[in-house]
């Protein structure tokens, strides 16, 4: 007579979202702490006895100080385990944020900023792998997610409430703040984060065989005029729409643009294993939206609320969309590939900045819109035209790299 044998299911292992949550508050602590100055820099100057150019340097010593260091610091601790190396991030962003409340001399405070740079090179390097080791394959979008939501946060919620705490009681609170909330951080991390290994001696991959990996060198191209195109207009808008009458929107803009992060991002986390390469198409093509109805209708307030919706709905999830792509692209050699996207990242921040104020000092701001558009058109070729490697129609397709071959067309 025949048997029947059943076989017990394997649970599945629930989703670690407290410690997705833990990764989450440290990328706000990192995106909050670059954009503060931002929101203060009328009490910061006056404290620090110069003037609000010089005190927006702050911002940009920051971003030098992740540009320089994140592929050399990756490299030297890459055998270090993960959670003891994002313990020591958080660490310094403690230090680097309380002397920056407390400080009186501007050189103090530059290196408290460069100090803070260093910490965000750090910690972006390793969110992105932590993040995607803490879960199986096709949970890892969706944990890309929560742990990169603290971006749109940080800047929809985190920064107006900072500069709120700024302006009311003083300019130095909101950084005594961040200190406080980078200490629970650690003691979050500490209790529930498990620990993932570093690389053996023999196993790290060098930056230039990261980049030789097929996709890898596409991705980054896409990050950085991406990044590069939205600084420009982040950064800006301000005077943007002051010149287009619209000064007095600029927070209800700014606000819009913030919620629209948020739903980005949630969208993103729900749909971004199955369909990277479309989200990143349709991010690309919203953001370049964006800037053609502010190149047109910048003079009435409906079209530009609608342009904010558009730019945080494709804007939102970039983080997320972006660092996947390079994780899978770069397969074993992701980590090395992501110590990259962090200096480029970054020189890209920078760059907008600078590539912003050329365009409005020589051509005005009505050629802001412009020029988002025309970097956001290379960024819709080059995803649509890399589909091989670095944003295939089905992912997985190039997330085993075992040796590095030569690059290809995508």
């Amino acid at each position: 007579m025949a048997t029947t044998q059943l076989t017990t299911p394997v649970p599945r292992k629930p989703f670690p979202l407290s410690a997705l949550l833990a990764l989450a508050t440290a990328v706000f602590v990192t995106g909050l702490t670059e954009n503060l100055p931002a929101g203060v820099l009328p009490g910061m100057s006056e404290a620090l006895g110069v003037g609000e150019s010089a005190a927006g340097q702050t911002v940009t010593v920051y971003a030098i100080g992740s540009a320089v260091t994140a592929i050399p610091l990756s490299a030297a601790t890459a055998g270090w385990g993960r959670k003891r190396l994002l313990l020591s991030a958080m660490a310094g962003f403690a230090v680097a944020n309380t002397v920056t409340a407390v400080s009186t001399s501007y050189p103090l405070t530059l290196a408290a900023r460069f100090l803070a740079g260093v910490a965000a090179g750090l910690a972006w390097a390793l969110l992105a792998g932590y993040a995607r080791r803490l879960v199986p394959v096709e949970q890892q979008g969706r944990a890309m997610a929560v742990a990169m939501a603290g971006v749109p946060v940080a800047l929809s919620l985190g920064v107006p409430v900072g500069t709120f705490l700024g302006q009311v009681l003083a300019w130095w609170v909101p950084f005594l703040a961040m200190t406080a909330l980078a200490v629970g951080v650690i003691g979050w991390i500490a209790a529930l984060l498990p620990d993932q290994p570093g690389q053996p001696a023999g196993e790290r991959a060098p930056v230039r065989e990261a980049l030789a990996v097929p996709g890898v060198r596409l991705v980054l191209t896409v990050t950085v005029l991406f990044v590069l195109a939205h600084t420009i207009l982040f950064t800006y808008i301000a005077p943007f729409l002051d010149r287009a009458g619209l000064g007095g929107a600029t927070g209800t803009v700014l606000l819009v643009f913030g919620l629209a992060s948020l739903a980005s991002v949630w969208l993103i986390g729900a749909h971004i294993h199955r369909r990277l390469r479309q989200l990143t198409i349709g991010a690309a093509l919203l953001v370049a939206l964006t800037a053609a109805v502010l190149a047109v209708r910048s003079g009435s307030a409906p079209p530009v609320y609608v342009a904010a919706l558009f730019w945080g709905l494709g804007w939102g999830g970039v983080p997320t969309l972006l660092q996947t792509a390079l994780g899978d692209a770069g397969g074993e050699r992701a980590d090395a590939a992501q110590a990259v996207l962090v200096t480029l990242w970054n020189a890209a921040m920078a760059g907008g900045g600078v590539v912003g104020g050329l365009v409005l000092s020589g051509l005005g701001t009505g050629a802001l819109p412009w020029t988002v558009l025309a970097l956001m058109l290379p960024v819709l070729a080059v995803a649509t035209a890399a589909r091989r490697h670095a944003f295939p129609p089905r992912r997985g397709a190039a997330s085993v790299v075992s040796t590095p071959s030569a690059p290809s067309a995508g």
